[in-house]
């Protein structure tokens, strides 16, 4: 998806800035220390760039820093070294992880669910309880952490391929494959052989941002671009689109943040 980082362009081999030997390996990510542990930031050696930049990107929110076309590590590191006061704001601003667990609530298609273990047999499923929705979860109460996550890729699965149905139809395209999984850096993609690939999580966000995303990359197989056509394609599954999009940008990292170690 757009907005997410990925490596522009390698950056050219004659030398290693750091050790000089020609040909030598640049390294795609470093650390920096905060609050006594060792943070990895991810490089992005762009020779486009005039300037050091830091941000974090992507879906998880992971520290970038962008070397130019005459850095080197040792300035990334004293550039880093003296912007970690801003690194560590805003890391912890980023929401704490939400662990799976008996009374815990878990968001399922945008509506809190609140998690209750019964031992003994069963599947899991959603209840109501005095208007309140209820997540039940049987066996071992060792297991239910995967056994929510088995449960939301289950429905994750049942929407995805519903609304690609939908949309492939409306664009008279076809799809080959769907696939899920839980990529750390993006919500979606597709492929110019068909595949769609999606993240389970967004099954956990309301059903308008899912739609959004399955627009988003049904899309891509009549234009496998972001151009003008493009938008207009996915403005037509989907006309609500920018407030799905603002929707994951500002809920992206709460929704990794679930279940997470």
């Amino acid at each position: 998806m757009t907005g997410f980082f990925s490596r522009l362009l390698a950056p050219p081999p004659a030398r290693d800035r750091v050790t000089g030997r020609a040909g030598a390996a640049l390294p795609d990510h470093c650390h920096v220390e905060i609050d006594g542990k060792a943070v990895q930031v991810a490089i992005n050696w762009n020779p486009r760039a005039s300037r050091y930049t830091l941000r974090l990107a992507g879906a998880v929110r992971q520290p970038v820093v962008t070397i130019p076309a005459r850095g080197s590590l040792h300035e990334a590191r004293s550039f880093l070294e003296r912007h970690r006061g801003w690194l560590k704001a805003r890391l912890d601003a980023l929401p704490a992880s939400t662990p799976l667990a008996d009374g815990a609530q878990v968001p399922l298609r945008g509506e809190l669910l609140r998690i209750q273990h019964r031992p003994g047999r069963g599947l899991v499923r959603v209840e109501r309880s005095g208007g309140e929705p209820i997540l039940v979860v049987s066996g071992d109460i060792a297991h239910l952490p995967r056994r929510v996550t088995d449960f939301l890729k289950r429905e994750a699965r049942i929407d995805f391929e519903a609304a690609t149905a939908r949309h492939a139809r409306a664009l008279g395209v076809g799809v080959k494959a769907v696939r899920l999984g839980d990529p750390a850096s993006r919500w979606g993609s597709c492929s110019s052989s068909g595949t769609i690939s999606y993240s389970w999580r967004v099954v956990m966000a309301p059903p308008s941002v899912l739609d959004y995303l399955v627009a988003h990359e049904v899309a891509h197989l009549r234009e496998m671009n972001h151009s003008p056509r493009f938008w207009k394609l996915v403005r037509q599954l989907c006309p609500d689109l920018e407030a799905a999009k603002t929707w994951l940008t500002r809920n992206g990292a709460t929704l990794h943040a679930i279940g997470a170690a």
